[in-house]
């Protein structure tokens, strides 16, 4: 079997608010967040999962809004995979946080209990889009946990943007940026809002830019970022050097992850090919019953699954990547990368590599692999 890195994936479903725009498991919280109990059955998980050899690359806790429950159980389950897997000294833990949900103490003591990279969902510094995007927190807010957590000792800080927000014009696009840089994040997520099915926004559809201002805004962002010392190592996602998010990194080079908690999501590899995993989706049925369910991947699938991930990196992936990780020959995807090149697409006709002109259009790229 190919050696794979591993990451771990930890879902954590609740949040204050359900945003207008998000499609993700979340659920608002009605009445205290059962995080002992949750914990326990997080934990329970994890020691399902672990192999002793298997050496884990990163840990994530992602959500729904991970900073609602308390330090003590993040560090409870950053102690269990330590002790469980095998881990470097360095390894990434990232925790995914609200700035309304923060204050300095609370900061101080989830860097105590062992993250060492934080994610803040700022979206924007205007109020007036945050109140359209129904965030809970203010732009007040959003600056004292950037400060907050510098002071608490974060040396690896992203900060989540959204552009292309209802009737939002480049000026205060570039506004929000500016902002962002100012404090120097180690990386800036920056990304468009998109109408996703099964939600408010589906239902009830702001008023957004046009195409035109879209472009825009994409293009001069991108290198107001570049001119200020961010590089475009994925389509949305944006570091100094060294400081690409290594968990993410992961998912796109088509890694393994194991994911647990309400809802999540998981990938390994063996010798018998790839398999996906979830779990139940609903808090309260999965803390009976996290009803873990195995299905593989199939064969005629995995060219596809492999692209939507490895396509969204600047630099692309080697080629035998793509055969070490689906166990697949190059022939399989050759008809592929031929007909992406010829179309532009592709930096050569022998890489997984897009050009300027592919990343715009990734989700063209992706219909040639389609029947």
């Amino acid at each position: 079997m190919p050696d794979i890195p591993t990451g771990l994936y930890v879902h954590f479903p609740w949040c204050v608010r359900k945003c207008p725009y998000c499609d993700f498991n979340s659920h608002e919280q009605d009445g205290p967040i059962p995080d002992v109990e949750y914990t326990r059955v997080l934990i329970s998980e994890l020691r399902q999962e672990a192999e002793a050899s298997q050496p884990l690359h990163s840990i994530f806790f992602g959500g729904g809004t991970p900073s609602l429950i308390s330090p003590g159980n993040i560090a409870k389950l950053i102690g269990e995979a330590k002790t469980l897997f095998s881990c470097s000294h360095d390894m990434e833990i990232t925790l995914e946080a609200n700035p309304g949900t923060l204050d300095d103490s609370r900061i101080r003591d989830f860097r105590q209990s062992g993250v060492n990279r934080l994610s803040l969902g700022i979206q924007s510094f205007n109020d007036l889009y945050l109140r359209q995007l129904g965030r809970i927190h203010s732009s007040r807010d959003a600056l004292r946990a950037i400060a907050n957590a510098r002071e608490a000792g974060f040396t690896n800080l992203n900060l989540d943007l959204m552009h292309g927000l209802p009737n939002q014009t480049w000026a205060d696009a570039e506004q929000d940026l500016k902002t962002a840089i100012s404090f120097q994040p180690e990386h800036i997520s920056w990304y468009q809002l998109t109408i996703e099915p099964n939600t408010v926004f589906y239902r009830y559809p702001p008023a957004l830019p046009d195409e035109d201002t879209l472009f825009r805004i994409q293009e001069r962002g991108m290198q107001l970022l570049a001119n200020n010392g961010y590089q475009r190592y994925e389509v949305s996602a944006f570091s100094r050097p060294g400081r690409q998010c290594r968990h993410n990194l992961n998912y796109w080079q088509f890694g393994d992850y194991i994911g647990i908690g309400a809802g999540a999501h998981g990938k390994y590899t063996t010798d018998q090919g790839v398999f996906r995993t979830s779990r139940t989706r609903m808090p309260k049925s999965y803390l009976g019953d996290p009803g873990k369910k195995v299905t593989p991947v199939a064969r005629e699938e995995l060219p596809l699954e492999f692209m939507m991930n490895a396509l969204r990196l600047s630099d692309g992936v080697d080629l035998s990547s793509y055969e070490t990780r689906t166990g697949l020959p190059v022939a399989t995807i050759d008809p592929f990368l031929h007909q992406a090149f010829d179309r532009g697409f592709l930096t050569a006709r022998n890489e997984i590599r897009l050009n300027a002109f592919g990343m715009r259009f990734v989700d063209e790229v992706l219909l040639l692999l389609t029947p």
